[in-house]
């Protein structure tokens, strides 16, 4: 039984480490099947990190908050050291400072919020929800220390990839103002992701369905990826009222009873679907054939859809045989929070 568990883990890990970087990048529309060897070399940046995030949450006892204020600071992280992409007005030359650019802080608001909601939400979180909701063992750390060294390893191999990478393409840096301010908003979020409450008390009222979760959660990625047609001023506030009522819905929703791992799956499912049909107005960085973008769009949104189908089967399944009454020791322990 114990090396039965001890396999799943591992292949846990495994499966995250590969998903992330296929939905960051891949699902996304910055890459087509002609780049799929590239999954190698973004693996350990984006499915290190992502293995990172969750065993130091679930090793310290902590759950759903932890990780998303994790996965903000990895994106803090990301683009502000590694890329570089909030202060390089040239990056990959898609002038992504110009709209709503502000000098005195040297960031576009647009892009900064954009770049790094996406990667909180779908590089990290969606992934880490989606292997999850396949294993009984959801809340459990993963790794040995062996292994959890050998993630955070790859993890810190696959940033200084893509710092050299990213400064190969035009060796631009940032002030130093800029990094040291980085550095210090990254040091805060990772104290705040273990100051938040580890516990909060189960809520009464009724939970919505999954399906409502679902298209609360597409709502909230459509918006999300309207911020950049908007004018700034509009969009940027449309966005962050959006993402916050959305929160504060599913924090709500999943201290309730009946909140399950479907709903869970749900919001998941939302993130992943969201970037399915967003790829679609999506160019690759690698110039590429219009028929091989159009097919590797299709054949990435048709595997997307393809594990949800399998994954919903799986979780609607496994909630099925799930006592009634079962769910009381994990809303206890807010199961948001898991």
């Amino acid at each position: 039984m114990i090396r039965a568990g001890r396999a799943e883990h591992r292949t846990m890990s495994i499966a995250l480490f590969f998903l992330s970087p296929l939905v960051a990048e891949f699902l996304l529309g910055d890459f087509t099947l002609a780049q799929l060897p590239f999954l190698f070399l973004l693996a350990p940046a984006y499915g290190g990190a992502a293995i990172v995030i969750r065993e130091l949450t679930r090793r310290t006892g902590r759950g759903w908050p932890t990780i998303l204020l994790l996965a903000l600071a990895y994106g803090v992280l990301e683009e502000g050291l590694e890329t570089q992409s909030l202060f390089n007005p040239d990056y990959a030359h898609a002038h992504l400072l110009e709209h709503g650019f502000v000098p005195s802080l040297g960031i576009s608001i647009p892009w900064t919020l954009f770049v790094l909601a996406i990667h909180t939400i779908f590089s990290m979180s969606v992934p880490i929800a989606l292997v999850e909701e396949w294993t009984s063992r959801r809340t459990e750390p993963w790794l040995r220390t062996r292994g959890f060294a050998v993630a955070i390893g790859l993890a810190v191999l696959g940033a200084a990839g893509t710092f050299a990478v990213s400064y190969a393409d035009g060796h631009f840096m940032a002030r130093p103002a800029q990094l040291a301010v980085t550095v210090v908003v990254v040091v805060l979020l990772v104290v705040a992701a273990f100051r938040v409450p580890a516990r909060l008390g189960a809520q009464d009222g009724p939970v919505p369905s999954p399906w409502l979760v679902l298209i609360v959660a597409l709502a909230g990625g459509g918006v999300l990826s309207a911020i950049d047609p908007l004018p700034w001023g509009i969009g940027v506030p449309v966005v962050l009222a959006v993402l916050a009522a959305i929160v504060v819905a599913v924090v709500r929703w999943s201290r309730r009873p009946g909140w399950d791992g479907r709903h869970r799956l749900a919001l998941a499912a939302g993130g992943l679907l969201t970037y399915a049909w967003h790829s679609f107005t999506m160019n690759p960085v690698i110039d590429a054939p219009e028929s091989l973008i159009l097919v590797s769009h299709v054949v990435f949104a048709l595997a997307a859809v393809l594990l949800l189908v399998l994954e919903a089967r799986h979780v609607i399944t496994r909630e099925g045989r799930t006592p009634a009454g079962a769910g009381v020791v994990t809303l206890r322990s807010y199961d948001l929070g898991e």
